[in-house]
């Protein structure tokens, strides 16, 4: 049977059934909890299929955003010894973690790609400039400053590839999976990249011991003190060998099997016409509920990436030291990570209702700002400043914070349903990257008393919490899909 035919005839269908209601793109769902439709009411389109690889396909894409991930965030929990081993200045240590965000500039051009040419080649060219990144960084130089080039090069090439592994997810998820895994898929592909950062905290201090570290000590006991710094720099070009090996071996992976999309779709929205890409532009810039709900997201997590990259000089004035901070980074990401799942499976079950998740999530990492930038300002309110209370908060704030990513991610897409995935993905992410430059551009000048970086995060959080309940829901792409509660 056509299949352009048969979804003519579901869509004339669905119409009828939704005309009766407020009109999808400004609508609003009553019920906050209502049960799932009965199975003869749920349209599924002719010839659609669910396949066994889609696995495969969101594993190697979630590997690859983990690998860029852990590359990007090489140099911050090592930076004394980087700065020993190849005579890298503080402000080379910022313009590194600064090349993650300068990546983002051409961002357009990446939105532009993946919507013409699909995933397997906006994948491919993302894998490639990961892999060319790897080993520029890795190429073997006695002469220091020509290699510290190289390393700025590589984390260049390195950081654009953000565009595509940090905003591709959801349209992975579309175009694979059934709409009750959605959501599921969307937290795995989005949240890898945070997972890299997390591992790269551990990784980096355990194979690249510190300047004044007692093994290096025990190391060159009969050799000349001048050596320090050449076994620090095996020790790091060690990591970075390492790193550019399992990127060519999953750019080889990729390059060998990951289709755009599979034979059959898994969905009616995964196989229906898309707007193109000036159509697309110009609905997101004229969508005032989709700018309001790009700004709840881009204003938090932006500001929640800057913040945690300066963690351990916001908490050094509070006496935790650096490695206490790095925990504190570490778990406050892998349990956004593992959390951000969960609730996206949760979401999967409650089809129909993410407002109400990200009201409760933001109203959590809110609470936790707060009692986190109350803690730290012991001068201002004479509360007791513990390890486990700043453990406890900040640990919640990232987790809140983290976990509402893939939940936003969703709510884009039926937001602003029929706009293409990865268009959607590609400016909210970018305005997030925005946030996190305008936050550490200001830090170069106000770098003396970190206090207020604390009242950013809590009003960031604040100001989303307001915008998400002014917020008016819609689920366009789940009403095509049959699969709304009303």
């Amino acid at each position: 049977m056509d299949f352009t035919a048969s979804y003519k005839r579901l869509n004339r269908s669905t119409h009828k059934q939704t005309q009766q209601h407020v009109e999808s793109t400004e609508g609003e769902q009553k019920p906050l909890l209502a049960p799932s439709p009965p199975e003869e009411h749920r349209a599924q389109p002719v010839n659609s299929r669910v396949y066994g690889r889609r696995w495969v396909v969101l594993i190697l894409f979630t590997v690859l955003g983990f690998l860029q991930g852990m590359v990007w965030n090489t140099w911050g929990p090592i930076q004394n010894s980087a700065k020993h081993a190849y005579e890298f200045s503080s402000t080379d240590i910022a313009v590194l973690v600064l090349w993650g965000p300068v990546g983002y500039i051409p961002w357009l051009l990446f939105v532009w790609l993946m919507d013409k040419k699909g995933l397997r080649v906006s994948l491919l060219l993302a894998a490639f400039l990961m892999v060319l990144g790897s080993a520029l960084r890795s190429i073997p130089l006695t002469d220091l400053p020509l290699r510290r080039w190289l390393i700025h090069g590589g984390q260049l090439l390195n950081g654009l590839a953000g565009p595509t592994v940090m905003s591709a997810g959801p349209l992975l998820s579309t175009t694979w999976f059934a709409p009750d895994q959605r959501a599921t898929a969307t937290a795995i592909a989005s949240l890898g990249g945070y997972l890299g950062v997390a591992c790269s905290f551990l990784i980096g201090p355990l194979a690249v011991p510190a300047p004044n570290d007692t093994q290096i000590v025990n190391t060159i006991t009969h050799r000349d003190p001048g050596t320090t710094g050449i076994y620090i720099r095996e020790r790091i070009d060690l990591v970075l060998y390492t790193e550019l090996e399992v990127t060519a071996v999953f750019f080889v992976a990729v390059l060998l099997y990951f289709p755009s999309r599979p034979p059959k779709p898994p969905s009616v929205s995964a196989a229906s016409q898309r707007l193109s890409y000036r159509s697309s532009i110009q609905r997101l810039i004229n969508n005032m509920r989709f700018l309001m709900i790009a700004l709840a997201y881009s204003v938090p997590s932006g500001v929640v990436a800057g913040w945690s990259g300066v963690l351990d000089m916001i908490l050094t004035p509070v006496s935790v030291s650096q490695v206490d901070a790095g925990w504190i980074g570490f778990w406050s990401t892998v349990g956004g990570c593992v959390f951000g799942v969960v609730v996206a499976r949760f979401a999967d079950y409650i089809r129909g209702k993410l407002k109400l998740i990200l009201v409760l999530m933001l109203a959590e990492a809110s609470l936790a700002a707060t009692w986190f930038t109350l803690t730290c300002s012991t001068s201002l309110t004479h509360l007791t400043s513990t390890k486990a209370t700043l453990y406890t908060s900040c640990i919640l704030v990232g987790i809140f914070i983290n976990c509402s990513i893939p939940i936003f991610f969703e709510l884009f897409i039926e937001t602003v349903y029929p706009v293409p995935e990865g268009i959607t993905c590609g400016v909210v992410t970018f305005l997030s990257n925005l946030f996190t430059g305008l936050l550490l551009f200001f830090l170069t000048f106000y770098f003396t008393e970190l206090s207020w970086m604390n009242w950013c995060l809590t009003g960031s959080c604040l100001l989303s919490l307001l915008l998400i309940l002014f917020f008016r829901e819609s689920y366009d792409r789940l009403n095509l899909d049959g699969y709304v509660s009303v």
